[in-house]
C-alpha cells in the first residue's frame, strides 16, 4: 500500500510538473528545444518498458506517464518551433542519443538498455542546457525542480531496487536539479 501511495504521488507530481509547463509553452513563455524533448520522450518510454522488465513494478508507472506526456511536449515544441536555432552540436547530440536507442534490442538485457538510455537522456539535456544558458528565461526553474522531486518519489515507490530500476530516475533527477540551479545562477548574473 505504501509503494502504491508513493507511485500515485509521483504520478500526481508528474501532472503538477507538466500541466503548467504545457500552458507556458502554449502562451509562448517557455520555448523548449524540440531535439531534447524527442530524445527524452523516446528514452523515457523505453526505460519505462525496461524497468517493467526489471521488476520495478508500480513505481515505474510515473516514468511511463512521463514518457507519454514528453512525446506531447516534443510535438508542441515542433509545432511552436520554440527554439529555431539548431546548431551542429545539437544535431550531434540528437544522433548520439538516437543511436543509443536500439541497444536494448541488440543486447536483450534491460540493464544495458537503462544504462544506454540514461546516457542518451543525459545527452538530451545538452541542447536545452545550451539554449538555457544563453536564454535562461526561456525555461522554467520550477519545472526542473519539480522534476528532481518527482524522480525522488519514483525511486521511493519502486518495488525492487537495482541499477536497472534506480539509475534512470536518479540520473535524470540530478540533471534536473543541476539545470534548475544553472538557470537560477544565470538569471541572477544577467540581472545584476
Amino acid at each position: 500500500m505504501y509503494k502504491a501511495l508513493l507511485s500515485a504521488s509521483a504520478i500526481a507530481v508528474t501532472f503538477l510538473l507538466f500541466v503548467p509547463y504545457i500552458h507556458s509553452i502554449r502562451r509562448g513563455k517557455t520555448k523548449p528545444h524540440v531535439f531534447s524533448w524527442v530524445i527524452w520522450g523516446l528514452g523515457t518510454f523505453i526505460v519505462f518498458l525496461a524497468q517493467l522488465a526489471g521488476h520495478g513494478g508500480i513505481g515505474t508507472w510515473a516514468i511511463g506517464v512521463s514518457g507519454i506526456i514528453t512525446f506531447y511536449i516534443a510535438l508542441l515544441a515542433y509545432r511552436r518551433r520554440g527554439d529555431i536555432l539548431i546548431t551542429k552540436s545539437d544535431w550531434a547530440f540528437f544522433f548520439m542519443a538516437l543511436s543509443a536507442l536500439p541497444f536494448w534490442f541488440l543486447t536483450s538485457n534491460p540493464l544495458w538498455a537503462v544504462i544506454t538510455l540514461t546516457l542518451a537522456d543525459l545527452i538530451g539535456f545538452c541542447p536545452t542546457v545550451r539554449q538555457a544558458y544563453s536564454h535562461p528565461h526561456d525555461e522554467s526553474i520550477g519545472f526542473f525542480s519539480l522534476g528532481a522531486a518527482r524522480n525522488l518519489l519514483v525511486i521511493l515507490a519502486l518495488e525492487y531496487y537495482s541499477v536497472t530500476t534506480v539509475l534512470f530516475p536518479a540520473a535524470v533527477g540530478l540533471a534536473c536539479l543541476l539545470l534548475s540551479l544553472m538557470l537560477a545562477c544565470r538569471r541572477r548574473s544577467l540581472s545584476s
